[in-house]
């Protein structure tokens, strides 16, 4: 779009009446009287989105239960459990999600707390997700309730421009489906996830090409996908503390100082990303993990807790058709210390059996009398399943090992999952306080 052609388009948006106006100083809308304007320069000509809903799983729940609506809620385990969501009400005393349960009920005494309902949570999500392909066919889902959409072209489809028809959708999901969500638009996915959490609950945000770096200059380098706690602890400790920081430096020192994520900070700093909306996200990783309802020390405790996670998280390799190469063992004990221990296999591997004999060779090295209050494992490296459990010479074993899980494996698809358990999986029962089932995507950044 040419300077002259921007200047003669309409500049601001009412997201009510989806009324549009030239530039101008409004307060309300015109037409409708609506408060709710959206206004930028280049607001009819960007085309990237991400929308985020609203705090997902306390939102749906308060929608199943309107005598909700007014209270403090939290999605999560009990005492010993950790945060999966809290609704904007609980957040104001400080909740937040991955908060330990017994923090968050210090903070929030009166907040209401909900058992997580996934198979609820995943059949909302897939109604968002449908609405989101009619907006457009280009919808990439990085988790259960967000997803980036690039609306280039759909303009004569919908006889509208991106921003209008994004505002019509989020009103479509808060009519059709009872939840609200937030918009973030810009021209690149980096810049339209950051601008979809300036402004939550029901926010619309424009991040153009004009303010882009001056936008991000202030701003802390963790804005930065990928920017995790232990390379934001390293920034920190060579200066960098903003992203006009990162802006300063050349992206060949970037790279010298930190490997390939330099070519990211270079770029992103500059609101540089050449990332293309694709239909479908690489997993990157898939876990799972239980936090116990009292700490565990002994063998006995321990291990059919992590034969069942080892189940768990070969069923969901088995039902994405990948396989996986590098096992990582997750601890953390009763003071809240995290350790994370990982080995690569030879070959890649979607066996229960597999990930359960490698985790515990590492979960034996930690049975030290140490108290642990959560167990996960975790499986990354993914690949495509033709190439997982190939035979092995050096162990004879594996290829009956294998056939017999496989046997198994067609039992419990006609019969359900409890059909037949392994007598690994028994043993002291301790009930877990919360579980939680993970499949981190490529556009997903780090906890």
């Amino acid at each position: 779009m040419t300077a002259a052609a921007a200047e003669r388009s309409p500049t601001l948006l009412c997201r009510d009446c989806l009324g549009w106006f030239p530039k101008r100083s409004l307060e309300s809308c015109l037409s409708c009287g609506s408060p709710r304007l959206i206004q930028h320069d280049e607001l009819s000509g960007l085309t990237i989105a991400h929308i985020d809903c609203d705090a997902f799983y306390a939102s749906v729940e308060k929608r199943d239960d309107p005598s909700l609506a007014e209270k403090p809620v939290i999605v999560g385990g009990g005492q010993r459990g950790v945060v999966s969501a809290a609704c904007y009400i609980a957040r104001i005393d400080g909740v937040h999600s991955a908060m330990p349960m017994f923090k968050a009920l210090e903070a929030c005494p009166n907040a209401v707390v909900i058992r997580p309902d996934m198979r609820k949570y995943t059949a909302v999500g897939h109604e968002v997700r449908t609405l989101m392909r009619e907006a457009t066919p280009l919808v990439q889902p990085i988790s259960i309730d967000e997803a980036f959409l690039d609306l280039t072209g759909t303009e004569r489809l919908h006889k509208a421009p991106p921003a209008e028809t994004l505002a019509r959708l989020v009103a479509r999901i808060q009519e059709e489906i009872g939840i609200t969500a937030s918009i973030g638009l810009s021209y690149n996915k980096f810049l339209a996830k950051v601008a979809s959490d300036i402004d939550k609950p029901r926010g619309f945000s424009v991040i153009g090409r004009a303010e882009a770096m001056t936008f991000l200059a202030p701003r802390p380098t963790t804005v930065i996908w990928g920017v995790g706690k232990s390379l934001h602890r390293k920034l920190l400790n060579d200066g960098l503390r903003t992203v006009a920081d990162l802006q300063a430096i050349d992206e060949v020192e970037l790279v010298r100082r930190y490997g390939t994520m330099g070519t990211r900070l270079a770029r992103f700093s500059k609101g540089v990303d050449d990332r293309q909306v694709e239909l479908t996200s690489k997993a990157k990783s898939v876990s799972n993990e239980t936090t116990f309802k009292t700490d565990l020390t002994s063998a006995e405790q321990l291990i059919p807790a992590l034969w069942r996670l080892c189940e768990s998280v070969s069923a969901s390799l088995k039902h994405k058709h990948i396989s996986g190469q590098v096992v990582t063992l997750k601890l953390k004990t009763a003071d809240f210390r995290s350790l994370t221990r990982r080995t690569n296999l030879a070959a890649p591997t979607q066996l229960a059996d597999t990930l359960f004999r490698t985790a515990l060779a590492l979960l034996e090295r930690e049975l030290n009398g140490r108290r642990y209050r959560l167990l996960g494992v975790a499986v990354s490296e993914l690949g495509e399943e033709r190439d997982a459990d190939p035979l092995d010479l050096a162990d004879p074993d594996a290829g009956r090992r294998k056939k017999a899980e496989q046997a198994i494996d067609q039992v419990r698809e006609k019969l359900g999952r409890s059909a037949i358990k392994k007598g690994r999986g028994f043993g002291t029962i301790i009930h877990p306080e919360s579980s939680r089932d993970r499949i981190i995507l490529d556009d997903e950044p780090p906890e």
